[in-house]
């Protein structure tokens, strides 16, 4: 049976081809895969060729975006896909503790096969479905954002941008005790998922004034808090409108430059919003030392576990690896028709 793996070598283009696995080294295991997912925001960013890396490196040292010729230079190359479910089929010396046969999840491309070390992988429950093991990295950066956004019981919370991060993130606001919980996004499918799942309001972002409507449905108060994940500085500009008078506005979504959209002068320069941005895997954490990205990680996974969030209706389209490729262009195009796209291998 061939092997096959989905790449770009240039932006916006993704191919289907073949590979080789190479004799698997001690230390390692080898899985088949069966399911894998997209994770949207970050990978079309690189896909689109709009990612800072691609032209800069960031300086650890002065904590800045530094020119680099050498990220300037390099062939542009990236494999599609974020999260994969599959099978132990092999394992090398040294690798005791995992057997063949055991289901594991863990990060990486669209291919069928995976190799890693047996700490690297993510031991499923029986309980658990593959689109709940899928949206384990989703479901970091969504509780990242109801943790900076300091989301409390009785809140009037709203997220903005469905997709699978603003999905999760609805969800857990409500778990987390929110009186209502409001989301906001162009796409009709992607606010019936939302309703779905919890939601008590669904907004259609590019039809109404987000940010009165926001008001109208909390008193003329606005929200204790909103989570904008959608990274569109209009979507950020309606955020800051519609949160309550120093309130918190968790930014969770990876931002381009701005080119319009986005007026501090207004409702802003007024209301004295507090805008966070948030990104769960940056350390130290905001509440470090009691919390880090690995107790997010491990809270995730045990609230996936559990089924404690709904998953079913987020990965959606799911198609074939043969078509993964063209699906995934599609997509990128017009997102329209997905939520998170998932594909069987």
């Amino acid at each position: 049976m061939s092997l096959k793996e989905v790449v770009s070598t240039e932006p916006r283009k993704a191919i289907v081809r073949e590979y080789e696995d190479a004799p698997l080294e001690a230390g390692k295991i080898r899985a088949r895969v069966e399911y894998a997912a997209a994770k949207h925001g970050t990978e079309f960013t690189h896909f689109r060729g709009q990612d800072p890396f691609l032209e800069n490196v960031f300086d650890e040292e002065y904590q800045l975006f530094l020119a680099s010729k050498e990220a300037a230079d390099t062939p542009y190359f990236m494999r599609p896909g974020n999260m994969w479910v599959g099978t132990v089929t092999e394992k090398g010396e040294g690798t005791d503790g995992i057997e063949i046969g055991t289901r594991i999840a863990g990060y990486g491309p669209f291919k069928s096969t995976h190799t890693l070390k047996p700490e690297e992988a993510l031991l499923m429950p029986e309980r658990m479905t593959w689109k709940e093991a899928v949206c384990y990295d989703p479901a970091q950066f969504a509780m990242g954002g109801i943790r900076d956004g300091n989301v409390r019981l009785g809140d009037n919370v709203v997220v903005s941008g469905l997709g699978a991060i603003g999905l999760i993130a609805a969800q857990m606001a409500k778990l987390a005790g929110a009186r209502m919980v409001i989301v906001c996004d162009p796409i009709e499918k992607r606010r019936q998922v939302a309703l779905e799942n919890g939601a008590d309001y669904a907004l259609d972002s590019a039809n109404v004034d987000v940010g009165l409507e926001i008001k109208k449905l909390t008193d003329k108060r606005g929200a204790d808090v909103i989570i904008e994940t959608s990274g569109n500085y209009n979507a950020l500009q309606q955020a800051i409108r519609g949160v309550a008078y120093n309130g918190n506005v968790a930014v969770v979504g990876w931002y381009k430059e701005c080119h319009g959209g986005l007026n501090l002068g207004r409702e802003a320069h007024f209301n004295q919003p507090n805008i966070l941005i948030s990104r769960a895997c940056s350390e130290p954490n905001r509440e470090y030392p009691r919390w880090s990205f690995d107790r997010i990680c491990k809270e995730c996974w045990e609230m996936l576990a559990k089924g404690l969030l709904k998953c079913e209706n987020i990965v959606d389209p799911v198609v074939s690896l043969e078509d993964a490729a063209d699906a995934y262009m599609a997509i990128e195009q017009d997102p329209v028709s997905s939520v998170k796209l998932g594909v069987e291998v």
